[in-house]
């Protein structure tokens, strides 16, 4: 089945998903108060995936500070993620997208039918919660994280 992801522009969907210390995140909880960039990808303890979010650990004030939050979702179970989380020293948010399967990845149009996971989907989410950046990437091709910091500093500045 193909999906379409969420396009710039659109209201994108709300959810409630577990952490890695599973506490729940609800996405219109930093609705007017901060942005929240989305990041899903396929699986944990994978070399591009890791090497993505490694990129964002490793520059995580860009990320993620008093105007953007980032949170980063797979369809890992969150005791899975817990390991992943302490072994590569991420301290933003990483949802688990568990159960129901990749529900929130079906919402956004990034699940990937063929793998049963997410393919890479990024999203740029204003505080208004609008869809202000949107990518997607197959499984096997990485990201770069330069333009999702290039969409953040393109969201209008808070007054």
């Amino acid at each position: 089945m193909t999906r379409t992801p969420v396009e710039v522009g659109a209201f994108a969907p709300d959810f409630t998903l577990k952490d890695y210390n599973n506490e729940e995140f609800t996405l219109s909880s930093l609705r007017g108060d901060r942005a929240v960039l989305l990041v899903f990808y396929p699986a944990a303890f994978t070399g591009i995936c890791t090497g993505e979010l490694c990129a964002v650990r490793d520059d995580i004030a860009s990320f993620q500070n008093d105007d953007v939050q980032i949170v980063a979702l797979s369809v890992d179970s969150p005791y899975s993620l817990k390991i992943f989380a302490e072994r590569e020293g991420y301290s933003f948010p990483i949802l688990s997208d568990f159960w129901p399967h990749g529900e929130v990845a079906m919402r956004y149009g990034v699940f990937n039918d063929q793998q049963g996971f997410a393919n890479r989907g990024t999203f740029l989410v204003d505080i208004d919660g609008i869809v202000r950046f949107a990518e997607m990437n197959e499984p096997g091709q990485g990201r770069n994280s330069e333009d999702w910091l290039a969409a953040i500093a393109a969201l209008p500045a808070r007054v």
